[in-house]
């Protein structure tokens, strides 16, 4: 993909030959010592400072002025490269203002561009798919990846011999990276909201006017006293077999290795649910096994119907998934439990959030059996205690969960869209396969 030739205005070059000639490809600090008190010494950054792209200016260590003086000549200054050379290698990010005079430790590079690269395409090129070649070609050891300084000199580096156009570049990426940012940043802020809603919702729930619930010290006498400990007034402890009973359900295991073998799984047919198959509160389809139509017809009482609740009975135990209406006539498959409830009393949605808090996460780990690795089976799901409100409430928490869940999702994907269109054009722009002359053009004529 990148055997083809760059256009004739670019050029080709070992890093020694772009770093400035007064500052050396080096690295830093072999022992830090004792660190001291921020603000104190002087900062240092480590590989895992710069793990995001940027320097996390905020946290870093800081070491005493005697230690860092020993090592003045990898002092780094705004512009510079700082590149991963053990451990997580490759890992590059360019020094900001506001982290001039830090030192780096012995496992980060320094490359200082000289004035003929622009520092933030050098940085871009070092993260894209050419220069991943390069670093893979010179990288030694399996347990502990690395490069030496001699063989980081050696790695080619293509660019346009216009400098406006190697900025050009670098601000065109830099813009796709920034939207990336804030939407990762975002994503956050949006998973730390889900967490508080998910505690207040699934511990004091909404009263009948759809209003959150003050917590029991705040409001004593909307709750009782149960085998949870506090409960408001209108919930109920009981057991899930419990739940299930009063609505004419079910809870069983899975098809046992004998009724469903590996080699029955085919490319297309009836998903089967596997515990791997359960990412967070949905299911991923990304390696789902299938069978037959046939063979799933013979294991018809294991297939799923809508409002069931499949959960994982070895590993990780949290794991459980509620089925959607498009999943129904699944199968769940070995290793996992089922349990058919009634929508008219229990919202599986609702069941299946309670089920992964910690509240019931310890009830689970405390039941379970095994050394080797944890195992649930029926008898222990069904004595599993949980404080029910009334369906209403139940479908009003369910539904104010999947709103957040689905913003979520919807910033998830749009963060992959930029993420690939970020791939395909540094790709394109770092080859010049696709040249940034309409975006100079349009500068020099925004100029005059």
């Amino acid at each position: 993909m990148f055997d083809e030739p760059c256009p004739d205005d670019w050029s080709s070059a070992p890093l020694r030959e772009l770093v400035d000639p007064d500052r050396k490809i080096t690295y830093g600090i072999v022992q830090p010592g004792r660190w001291q008190e921020p603000g104190k010494g002087v900062p240092l950054i480590r590989g895992q400072d710069y793990s995001s792209g940027k320097v996390d200016v905020a946290n870093l260590k800081y070491v005493h002025d005697r230690v860092a003086s020993k090592y003045s000549r990898s002092t780094v200054f705004q512009g510079d490269i700082l590149f991963s050379i053990v451990g997580y290698v490759g890992l590059c990010a360019v020094v900001p203002k506001d982290a001039e005079g830090a030192n780096i430790t012995q496992t980060t590079a320094r490359v200082a561009p000289s004035e003929g690269i622009h520092s933030g395409y050098l940085a871009q090129y070092i993260r894209s798919r050419p220069f991943k070649n390069e670093i893979k070609k010179y990288t030694k050891g399996s347990a502990q990846p690395g490069l030496n300084l001699d063989d980081v000199e050696k790695m080619v580096v293509s660019r346009p011999q216009s400098f406006r156009e190697q900025s050009a570049i670098a601000r065109t990426l830099e813009t796709l990276d920034s939207q990336i940012e804030k939407t990762q940043a975002l994503i956050a802020k949006l998973e730390q909201v889900k967490e508080g809603l998910l505690h207040d919702l699934l511990t004091y729930g909404v009263d009948e006017n759809g209003e959150l619930r003050p917590s029991p010290e705040d409001a004593p006498k909307l709750y009782k006293q149960s085998r949870l400990g506090p409960i408001p007034e209108a919930w109920e402890a009981v057991t899930l077999e419990e739940v299930v009973r009063r609505s004419g359900g079910l809870l069983q295991t899975g098809p046992f290795g004998a009724q469903l073998h590996s080699h029955e799984y085919v490319s297309s047919g009836v998903p089967v649910i596997m515990p791997q198959d359960m990412v967070g509160n949905r299911l991923s389809v990304a390696s789902i096994a299938r069978v037959t139509e046939e063979k799933a017809a013979d294991l018809s009482r294991h297939r799923v119907e809508e409002n069931d609740l499949v959960f994982a009975r070895r590993g990780e135990l949290s794991r459980c998934i509620s089925v959607k209406s498009a999943q129904a006539g699944w199968l769940c498959g070995t290793g996992c439990l089922l349990a058919r409830i009634s929508e008219r009393e229990t919202d599986a949605n609702w069941l299946a959030q309670v089920y992964r808090r910690p509240a019931i996460q310890s009830q689970v780990l405390g039941r379970a059996v095994g050394s080797t690795m944890a195992n649930l089976n029926t008898s222990i799901l069904a004595g599993l205690v949980i404080g029910r409100p009334p369906i209403g409430e139940q479908q009003e928490v369910s539904r104010r969960l999947t709103v957040i869940s689905e913003r979520i999702d919807c910033e998830r994907r749009k963060q992959s869209k930029l993420m690939a269109e970020k791939s395909g054009l540094m790709d394109d722009l770092l080859t010049g396969r696709v040249r940034v002359t309409p975006l100079l053009e349009r500068e020099a004529a925004e100029s005059n």
